[in-house]
């Protein structure tokens, strides 16, 4: 295992993290505030997405071209921009600024969903789960220092609340952007100029363990985003609990989200992708169900953190059988048809948060995730002898 660009790629994680945190929290917050309908206060946090779906393809030609290390460090440079608008448009109390802010940090977040592709090619393929949660891990570390800097930063700057945190925030993608560029070369990164381009995409795509694939990492970030969206504006706006109250439920989501990555890959080695799979969308079913049952602290907290487990389990497990699917000449592809279908449903989830919040409220809102569990579930149930998934269980042998 290639251990420093794993080093590097965890510490980058835990940086992005941090950002992810800090504008999904302010995101409904920020919005509620400086819109005047209601229905849009999460829209910063859609067009964020938004913005993150629509970048996916270009991500991934821009990869190809010039190499994941330079890619990489641009993106981070883009999240610099996005945090200083962000800064303006509190500081002058626009709503259209705050969004165009949310989109610039869409652009850099379609470029940190591929740290896991940066990982599993920093290795040899058998040990390619294990990698991906291993840089995963790195998000423990944002969900400590994004509520961390929320609460020193809230007021840093007198009469302008979140900005002190926007700047220290700034000043983090700076630092990560020169990181990058110590990345060392990855498996597969210099192609063979006479080397075959590989099957076409439409032959790719066929194949049911990509079908199966792309639905987990789609149903995992989908599910994901609804319910972590719709949260702040649920505990904050509707249910009057406090800002710290609420950072802390987003918090315990986001580690739930990330410490499972101790030990996904291992799980995914002894008890075979498929199967861990169906826990994750059975966990996700679970905290739907534990979201039914109230509005406490206690409720969020409890229905937030199996939410996370759910989705690590469903999200590593997915892209663990996406590399499954494909050549090294045909990863940029592949990859990029399994990102632009993850975050255009969680486009999609982030926009639908914010309005059935407003019409139909947090009990309708956990409801709508079941149709899609139960299908990725029959999913993994058809695919779940496919001889392919024995690659990465050499446990099972």
């Amino acid at each position: 295992m290639h251990s420093r660009n794993i080093l590097l790629l965890t510490t980058c994680q835990l940086i992005s993290a941090t950002g992810s945190i800090i504008i999904v929290t302010l995101g409904g917050i920020i919005g509620s505030r400086l819109s005047e309908n209601p229905a849009l206060a999460t829209l910063p946090v859609s067009v964020m997405v938004i913005s993150l779906a629509a970048t996916t393809i270009p991500a991934s030609m821009l990869m190809r071209a010039i190499g994941r290390r330079r890619s990489f460090s641009l993106a981070s440079l883009s999240a610099v921009a996005a945090v200083l608008f962000a800064t303006y448009a509190i500081s002058i109390s626009s709503f259209a600024w705050f969004v165009v802010a949310a989109g610039f940090f869409g652009v850099n977040m379609a470029f940190t969903q591929q740290y896991r592709y940066a990982a599993a090619e920093s290795v040899e393929p058998k040990f390619s789960a294990r990698a991906i949660s291993l840089v995963l891990l790195g998000a423990i570390g944002g969900a400590i220092v994004g509520p961390e800097l929320l609460r020193a930063g809230d007021y840093y700057v007198a009469d302008v609340q979140f900005v002190g945190a926007l700047l220290a925030l700034a000043i983090l993608y700076v630092i990560q952007s020169a990181l990058f560029l110590l990345l060392q070369p990855l498996r597969g990164e210099y192609e063979d100029p006479h080397e075959a381009p590989g099957r076409p995409l439409r032959e790719i795509v066929r194949q049911p363990v990509f079908v199966v694939a792309v639905l987990g990492g789609t149903t995992a970030y989908g599910v994901m985003t609804l319910i972590m969206t719709a949260t702040p504006l649920s505990m904050h706006i509707n249910d009057g609990l406090s800002l710290e109250q609420t950072a802390h439920v987003i918090r315990s989501h986001v580690i739930g989200m990330y410490l499972p990555s101790l030990f996904t890959g291992f799980l995914i080695e002894r008890l075979g992708v498929a199967r861990l799979m169906t826990i994750g969308a059975l966990a996700l079913m679970s905290a739907c169900a534990i979201g039914l049952h109230g509005h406490s602290v206690m409720h969020y907290t409890a229905a937030l953190l199996v939410l996370g487990v759910g989705w690590n389990f469903l999200y590593v497990g997915g892209t663990s059988m996406l590399t499954l699917t494909y050549a090294m000449t045909e990863r940029f592809k592949a990859q990029a048809v399994n990102e632009f279908s993850v975050f255009g449903t969680s486009a999609t989830a982030s926009l639908l948060a914010g309005t059935v919040m407003h019409f139909y409220g947090w009990y309708t809102l956990v409801l709508v995730p079941m149709p899609l569990l139960l299908l990725i579930l029959g999913g993994l149930y058809l695919v779940r002898d496919d001889s392919s998934l024995r690659r990465l269980s050499p446990a099972r042998g």
